[in-house]
């Protein structure tokens, strides 16, 4: 059995959202990071902090269960609110706020946005 520990992510600049504690478990050990192609310093981070999987969600897909926090780059409506509706914790790069159809599961204790590593710190 893996050592996880817990981080608290803060939003960024012009961010919404958070705090956020996020601390991987055997069951949910995936940092997934949906941000293009390979892994995000912010995703890198957390998992460097945590001892959680850094895991690059947009080569390859994960159940939602086993991911412990999904960071994701989206300014827009469709990713922003697909892994709050799905009760994964969100972190976003990009400052935003809730909006787009999936609005209404896009909630302070679940999403947190304007993220940059420094946002980062263990607990």
């Amino acid at each position: 059995m893996a050592e996880y520990k817990s981080v608290t992510v803060k939003p960024g600049r012009g961010g919404w959202g958070g705090p956020l504690t996020i601390t991987p478990t055997d069951a949910k050990p995936l940092i997934y990071s949906v941000t293009g192609g390979g892994i995000h310093p912010v995703a890198a981070r957390i998992a460097e902090l945590t001892g959680g999987q850094a895991f690059d969600g947009f080569s390859s897909s994960a159940p939602f269960d086993k991911i412990a926090v999904a960071v994701i780059d989206c300014g827009g409506t469709a990713r922003i609110g697909v892994y709050p509706m799905k009760k994964v914790p969100t972190v976003d790069i990009h400052a935003t706020s809730p909006s787009g159809p999936l609005a209404r599961f896009i909630t302070e204790d679940i999403f947190v946005s304007g993220v940059k590593p420094e946002d980062v710190d263990a607990v």
